[in-house]
């Protein structure tokens, strides 16, 4: 089973992938740069996969309340897995690791990651058969979580290592010999990256300068290069870099190979070239890779030539899944601080969380952090089940939760006033608890950056969304389809939404019931309803803008925004019931309740921002500062970088 996916299979897959992404999207009247980066990055979705998605059924107007009900638990065996290995971490991180100290002197102890070691927290997710803890996706965040909470830097140590780094890729792409050659390093403490990101290549595969050649034997390839931002770089003992290699013909067309290779941190030819020092998470090896004339062995190519971005683009789908978690514990860290604090701190004769702002606060805080949970443990569950596809639900839940946190510590910083700005250690000097709210805040930002912007999670979404209306439509869009096939392409496109459309207006959500949800069956009969609304706002913006909606990316952030939402409250109410039914968690079902009325509200805002919003005067004012006109603005200020 594990070696299911062999390399003459994916070679196969991605010719058959390339045919059907070539059907799909016009590149014709696109400059070379875009049409090049846009079909690079077609050619990695996987747009085979049949598997159930609840996120993509929601986003065409259809509920499936059947995946959410009952909620997904763990069975008693992997909770005992889960509790016992947390109950060594926690006493170990609260009794070895000051996590002040780390963010001061931007280091870990060794003797830190050594003890992370000899637990196996550098295996938990590799298969026990190559010495690893196989853990799955709930109880590897469960442990995420707690570290997440505490230490930021040493959260990251882990999570980059192992949800993006070289066990996550391997385990789904390595042949046998690979994975018995590395996998089994990473039970001994060895250290792995990923190295992706370059100075001017972000989001824009096409643009990749490291490269890969093959040399004249066959024997190895040769990588030279440069790679920023690459996490646990510097101290790597094996990393996976991606690199340009041969281009291949397509058609007409010849097109970049995006591939990846597993490269040893110690092989001659890598330089750190510089560390980089961050806001946050200041401990976390992080640096510019510089890679000259590095020597790979053959059999170290993932997959395959020009696979490396489907690579990519899957190890994420699981990899940020652990942001969600890492939010999940820093949001429980604000509630019992605000709790706490709020009993504590007197003003005016009345503790401040008996304020009506401060309880606006701490309700806010609460109800963020159920929220942020549910969403956690639905896709954490949903990730260990190999026959749906969380593509959708993984980004939603990277989007939601990492902005949903900063929200949370933000708020905390606020009710905490002065002393949230203060420094834990400058609070612990002069006698007062050390609650590292500055801390915390400075680590949480990133977390909207990291594996994907939220800017690109919603053009991600943005495009798995329409993906069903452009394959349907896909003839009609193209400017140079034949007109024989133009035809059958609107005869095709009619049949569809003479269904799918009124559909979209008069259907069973109308008078859908969810009884077992009880107390909460309402808001569930909302998503329903709305789901409906979404689908058709998707459709009626597809036909309005047609090839320029991909500009309006406003327009597609609040749909997608609006998508997320609904997600949310799904989640968030089959979570409340399933704690009821537990009966161990008081107030579960008056949490949620109280969070998704709010999050309806902000619902019906975004549908009313969709047609009236500000967006065209917003572009209007950027373009004439961009151009300079406003400079009269910059004026009488002390000047950053060379003068214009």
């Amino acid at each position: 089973m594990e070696d299911q996916n062999k390399p003459e299979d994916l070679n196969e897959a991605s010719e058959s992938l390339q045919k059907e992404n070539e059907m799909i999207i016009d590149t014709s009247s696109m400059n070379e740069g875009k049409a090049a980066a846009l079909e690079i990055a077609e050619m990695a979705r996987d747009t085979n996969d049949t598997k159930p998605s609840f996120g993509g059924q929601l986003f065409m107007g259809s509920f499936d309340a059947s995946m959410l009900s009952p909620f997904p638990e763990q069975s008693s065996e992997e909770k005992a897995i889960g509790d016992e290995l947390l109950a060594q971490v926690i006493p170990y991180l609260e009794n070895n690791l000051d996590p002040e100290e780390v963010d001061e002197t931007r280091t870990i102890p060794d003797e830190i990651i050594k003890g992370l070691a000899d637990m196996g927290l550098f295996a938990m997710k590799v298969p026990k058969e190559y010495d690893g803890l196989g853990l799955t996706q709930v109880n590897y965040n469960r442990v995420m979580m707690a570290i997440a909470s505490y230490c930021g830097s040493t959260a990251v140590l882990l999570s980059a290592h192992q949800s993006i780094g070289v066990p996550q890729p391997l385990k789904l792409f390595g042949t046998k010999e690979q994975k018995e050659k590395y996998l089994p390093l990473f039970r001994k403490g060895a250290i792995s990256a990923f190295a992706l990101t370059e100075s001017d290549v972000g989001s824009d595969p096409a643009r990749m300068s490291t490269k890969a050649e093959l040399s004249e034997d066959g024997s190895h390839y040769i990588l030279n290069g440069e790679k920023l931002y690459t996490t646990n770089g510097p101290i790597a003992d094996v990393m996976v870099v991606m690199a340009q290699t041969q281009p291949k013909q397509v058609g007409s067309k010849s097109m970049p190979q995006i591939s990846a290779f597993i490269v040893e941190g110690k092989s001659p030819g890598i330089h750190v070239k510089h560390r980089c020092d961050f806001m946050g998470i200041r401990a976390i090896q992080n640096g510019v890779m510089e890679f000259k004339d590095v020597k790979v062995p053959k059999e170290n190519l993932l997959v395959g030539e020009g696979k490396g971005l489907k690579l990519a683009l899957a190890t994420l789908n699981t990899g940020r899944l652990t942001l969600p978690a890492a939010c999940a514990g820093m949001s429980r860290q604000c509630l019992s601080i605000v709790r706490r604090w709020g009993n504590k701190r007197v003003q005016w004769g009345s503790p401040v969380g008996q304020h009506d702002n401060g309880r606006n606060k701490i309700s806010f805080i609460a109800r963020s952090t159920f929220a942020i949970e549910a969403v956690t443990w639905l896709t954490s569950h949903w990730a260990d089940r190999p026959d749906l596809d969380i593509r959708i639900e993984a980004a939603m839940a990277k989007l939601f939760t990492t902005e949903q946190c900063w929200k949370v510590i933000d708020t905390t910083m606020q009710f905490r006033g002065g002393r949230g700005y203060e420094r834990a250690a400058s609070l612990k000097a002069r006698g007062e608890e050390p609650y590292p709210v500055e801390r915390m805040m400075r680590e949480s930002r990133i977390n909207t950056i990291i594996e994907g912007t939220s800017d690109i999670m919603r053009l991600f979404l943005a495009r798995e969304a329409m993906d069903p209306h452009l394959k349907v439509a896909s003839d009609l869009l193209k400017r140079h389809t034949p007109t024989g096939d133009k035809i059958k392409a609107g005869v095709k496109l009619a049949s569809y939404y003479s269904t799918w459309y009124p559909s979209q207006w008069v259907n069973n959500s109308l008078w859908s019931s969810y009884e077992h949800l009880e107390e909460l069956s309402d808001h569930f009969h909302y998503v329903d309803v709305t789901s409906h609304k979404l689908a058709r706002s998707i459709f009626h913006n597809m036909g309005m803008y047609r090839e320029k909606l991909e500009k309006r990316q406003n327009i597609l952030g609040r749909l997608m925004d609006i998508g997320t939402e609904l997600f949310v409250i799904a989640a968030t109410c089959s979570y409340a019931q399933h704690l009821k039914e537990k009966g161990n968690s008081p107030h579960a079902v008056t949490i949620a309740d109280n969070w998704c009325n709010h999050a309806r509200g902000k619902i019906d805002q975004l549908f009313q921002d969709l047609a009236q919003n500000h967006d065209r005067q917003d572009n209007l004012l950027a373009k004439d500062i961009l151009e300079g006109d406003v400079k009269w603005m910059e004026e009488d200020i002390a000047w950053f970088g060379p003068r214009e």
